[in-house]
């Protein structure tokens, strides 16, 4: 029998749920730069949309605590239902079982904060009792310390949870640089998102290639005067 987490991740075999991506829980991550982390968190949301993984976010106890959902990874999903909580476990809430369940893939992509609680309950009680492959987004998730999301990660992975990273999940679903349909897009992100990476694209991409810049600005080159 062939292990299925030997699959490579498409576009049609797995589902993405973010779990409680709001301020205060952000507030509490010590274990990545939290820019980073939001950065991370947006550009997986926006892989997600350009290959139509259909998308859980979860939230917890958002009036009372935590916040609202960053307005930027809502941005990318303005239609989409928050699945509110009190439980800092997601599989405790019927919603969330609901919707994965509706969704039909046994593969689920977890970005969320904390690592060491929320994102832990959730991928152990997901597979014991759900029967799913959890894919736990290294990058795109935080815990209060280095060790607490470190031993976390250590805790999921030896009871078979698959560790990834955002750029790894997309480039991942793209494969192919043929795949022109989703090609743009995604070196769209990479080139917002990717940090030195990304750089180098638009490097090549104006200097190399003669594209147009990526801003939206109407700026002109004023040639250098040495001053008199």
């Amino acid at each position: 029998m062939i292990d299925s987490k030997l699959d490579v991740l498409t576009p049609t075999n797995c589902q993405m749920i973010f779990i409680d991506q709001q301020p205060q829980m952000a507030f509490g991550v010590q274990s990545i730069d939290r820019q980073v982390l939001k950065n991370n968190t947006v550009a997986l949301a926006k892989a997600a949309k350009v290959f139509g993984i259909p998308t859980i976010i979860t939230t917890v106890e958002t009036l009372s605590f935590s916040g609202h959902t960053y307005p930027e990874l809502l941005d990318v999903f303005p239609t989409h239902d928050i699945l509110e909580r009190s439980s800092m476990n997601s599989w405790d809430d019927q919603k969330v079982r609901d919707a994965l369940a509706a969704a039909g893939k046994k593969k689920v992509v977890v970005s969320g904060l904390w690592t060491e609680v929320c994102n832990n309950s959730f991928a152990l009680c997901a597979m014991a009792e759900g029967d799913y492959e959890i894919y736990m987004v290294a990058d795109a998730s935080g815990g209060t310390s280095k060790e607490a999301h470190d031993y976390a990660m250590q805790r999921m992975i030896q009871a078979g949870v698959i560790p990834v990273t955002w750029q790894q999940v997309m480039l991942e679903w793209q494969r192919d640089w043929a795949r022109k349909e989703t090609y743009d897009a995604v070196m769209a992100i990479v080139r917002e998102h990717s940090g030195a990476y990304g750089m180098g694209v638009d490097y090549a991409y104006t200097m190399v290639h003669n594209a147009p810049e990526r801003g939206h600005g109407d700026h002109h080159t004023l040639a250098p005067v040495p001053a008199r």
